[in-house]
């Protein structure tokens, strides 16, 4: 049996976590904030916005690369933390993969995109759909902007697929093909290999 998405997102939803007085939330093994999405999504498009115009790419690549970071050692922090260990890694038949399928369950259930495995290769390509996900709301004519979400997914592969953490950061990359932001149905994310 492979990693039920839709009973893995339920089963997390359902678990007592919440922030404190700092507005952190302490638990699967990292600090979140409760920072509201319209924060995030602002600031980036205000710091694209602002850039002149040959250093947008230079803004652009430092996004990606902090949610590449964060989603690295806090994608570390979900898979070994107990709720992960708890509720999705008895449902584990497939390695690497479900683990994966899980880790966007979590994804899902914190909200911040309703997102999800479409196909893995193992070790070599994944494909990630995803509705519903913050950064569809920064409005840049013809520009995608799922930092987070492309960055994660790259470095969740990172961690299934890369050298030992801490040493497997940036092994793949994530390419953002399709987006809410720009038009398209969903948000489409091909992560493949440096």
């Amino acid at each position: 049996m492979t990693v039920m998405r839709d009973k893995v997102v339920k089963a997390l939803v359902e678990l007592d976590v919440k922030g404190d007085e700092n507005g952190l939330m302490p638990g699967y093994n990292v600090l979140v904030n409760f920072l509201p999405t319209s924060f995030w999504t602002l600031f980036a498009e205000r710091m694209i916005n602002s850039a002149p115009a040959e250093k947008k790419e230079q803004v652009r690549t430092g996004l990606y690369q902090c949610a590449q970071e964060c989603g690295y050692h806090t994608g570390w922090g979900i898979i070994n933390s107990d709720e992960f260990q708890s509720v999705v890694m008895p449902m584990v038949t497939e390695g690497a993969k479900d683990v994966l399928r899980g880790a966007f369950a979590v994804f899902t259930a914190w909200g911040w995109a309703k997102s999800g495995v479409v196909q893995i290769k193992d070790g070599e390509r994944m494909v990630i759909r995803a509705q519903d996900y913050y950064e569809q709301d920064i409005k840049i004519p013809n520009e995608k902007m799922a930092f987070m979400v492309s960055a994660v997914s790259g470095a969740f592969f990172d961690l299934a697929y890369g050298s030992e953490y801490p040493n497997g950061l940036g092994t793949f990359k994530c390419d953002q093909t399709k987006g809410i932001e720009v038009g398209d149905d969903f948000g489409e994310f091909i992560v493949s290999k440096k």
